[in-house]
């Protein structure tokens, strides 16, 4: 039975074809001639953070698409999504302690939040808000004061690297699939978590305004003079955007707490110079180009596509500036070689994702397949992600066109291989197609699922939308949504091989015979 299942996953392999001549003219340019840390370095370091709607996302925008159209490729345009909400920047932080004594304190603002229209200095003050109810004990006593939301917290030396690799336990370990044990998850409870939250975020918001408080503080999540900062406030024009809100990192956040635990005074001084740059609503971008294709499969797609915005405490280089490099040198990289794909090769730079993947499933409800409006107000509240699929699958014209969608959005890290979402019947050709670069790492089709990036939007319609498997390096434990997310922790040589197979992959989608199979949908 062994020998039939490997004679068998050998004709699948022989009868794939692979272009081993348009494999090495990738490699030469990808590894002789790469421009992905040039790319990467200007979307990162010239332009910045890339916050949906900010001026940096707007230059990001402007130069992506000046760039394709140097390159050669075709309609290079910006495609816009309806009703993102304000743009937001800052341009400087600081918070300093004047009393028990004098010391500088590291601490970012949340994006979203107001600024402090110049210094404000006042006594600090620990509260807890878990509910409603809890905001009563606060009521007439925040009016000037500076307010810490959690407790302290111990910390906890890491017992990993900072930096890993996939070894090869791991890699074969990521090819087995634990089958499903039934619903982990209490759809209706977690629904019913997230509107409480909402519902007390805009009310706390509201509350320290009228109370008086003159920001707030919370403890990153990660230790070592790390800071995670993401969203607060309200990005939507209307609601209250509360105080000026900040995080700390741990160790100057835990002596603040201690101080108050032994009735100390701690009194600080807040500067934060942030904006809105809307005063309404408006759409968020995304990016598109296109290598066309030629002959009779000219109008079938195939994309690739990474997040072009990020948080704004870093410089997004990681997250996902990385991704976007690897998918601009891919359609570099196959101009240079002369490629005249016989499908169309598009590639999509998304906004939105760190909200909700709102960019590319717009793009997606737009160009191929949506599901109906939800009519319960309960559902059109939420947001899409959580959203239970109602009705038929609404399916446009270039539905039954679209022949793969190839993404990246975990960090810099080498390509290992690719996830194969379940749909085994693309393992045997991916394994094909991985071939020509195993001397350089990449080995592993995996039929597991993963989820969280923008290939989801595709995925979710039942078109075939592919994560590839990438080295960790630091993702999870210094750059992922933090202030360490800058250009120095992106590995160069890992970004050009990973550049060189999405290239490859997007090549040999266009150029096979028939589009990639497709998993069934429920309702098929």
């Amino acid at each position: 039975m062994l020998m039939l299942c490997l004679g068998f996953s050998g004709l699948a392999l022989a009868q794939e074809p692979v272009d081993q001549e348009m494999a090495s003219r990738i490699r030469q340019e990808a590894f002789h001639h790469s421009q992905v840390m040039d790319i990467l370095g200007h979307l990162t370091e010239d332009i910045g953070p890339r916050l949906t709607n900010s001026p940096q996302m707007a230059k990001a925008n402007a130069w992506t698409r000046e760039q394709f159209g140097k390159w050669g490729l075709a309609n290079a345009h910006d495609e816009a999504f309806d009703d993102f909400g304000r743009g937001w920047e800052f341009s400087e932080a600081s918070v300093d302690m004047l009393a028990p004594r004098s010391a500088p304190l590291y601490a970012l603002p949340k994006a979203w939040t107001p600024g402090t229209d110049g210094p404000v200095e006042g006594e600090v003050m620990r509260v807890s808000i878990k509910s409603r109810k809890d905001l009563d004990q606060y009521k007439g006593k925040l009016k000037g004061r500076i307010l810490l939301l959690d407790d302290a917290r111990e910390y906890k030396p890491g017992t990993e690297a900072d930096w890993q690799r996939y070894d090869e336990d791991q890699l074969t370990e990521l090819q087995r699939l634990d089958l499903p044990k039934g619903a982990t998850r209490d759809r209706a409870a977690l629904i019913k978590r997230y509107a409480e939250r909402q519902e007390l975020t805009r009310t706390v918001n509201a509350f320290f305004v009228a109370e008086g408080a003159l920001a707030t503080i919370g403890i990153s999540g990660w230790d070592n003079g790390i800071i995670r900062a993401g969203g607060g406030g309200s990005r939507r024009a209307g609601e209250s955007v509360g105080v000026p809100e900040l995080v700390m990192m741990a160790e100057h956040y835990n002596p603040l707490v201690r101080a108050l635990e032994r009735k100390e005074t701690v009194k600080l001084r807040v500067d934060v110079k942030a904006r809105f740059t809307d005063d309404s609503n408006r759409p968020g971008y995304n990016t598109l180009a296109e290598i066309p294709g030629s002959g009779g499969k000219a109008n079938e797609i195939v994309m690739l596509g990474a997040h072009m915005d990020s948080w704004h405490t870093g410089t997004g280089a990681s997250d996902n500036g990385a991704g976007v490099a690897v998918m601009m040198e891919a359609m570099r990289i196959l101009k240079a070689v002369g490629a005249k794909p016989k499908r169309t090769i598009r590639v999509g730079l998304w906004s939105g994702e760190e909200q909700g993947l709102i960019g590319s499933r717009a793009y997606v409800a737009k160009h191929f397949a949506a599901y109906p409006e939800p009519t319960d107000p309960a559902q059109q509240a939420l947001p899409a992600f959580l959203r239970e699929p109602t009705g038929t699958l609404q399916k446009k014209a270039e539905y039954e066109r679209f022949a793969a969608y190839f993404n990246m959005d975990n960090g810099s890290g080498r390509f290992r291989g690719i996830y194969a979402q379940e749909n085994t019947a693309v393992m045997p050709i991916f394994k094909a197609w991985l071939e020509p670069f195993h001397d350089v790492g990449a080995t592993t089709v995996t039929s597991r699922n993963t989820g969280s990036t923008d290939h989801v939007s595709f995925d979710a319609v039942g078109l075939p939308g592919f994560q590839f498997i990438q080295d960790k390096l630091d993702y999870s434990t210094n750059v992922h949504h933090s202030n360490l997310d800058t250009l120095d922790h992106a590995s160069a040589d890992d970004l050009k091989q990973a550049a060189a197979i999405v290239a490859f992959f997007a090549w040999q989608a266009a150029q096979r015979e028939e589009k990639l199979p497709r998993k069934s949908l429920a309702q098929d």
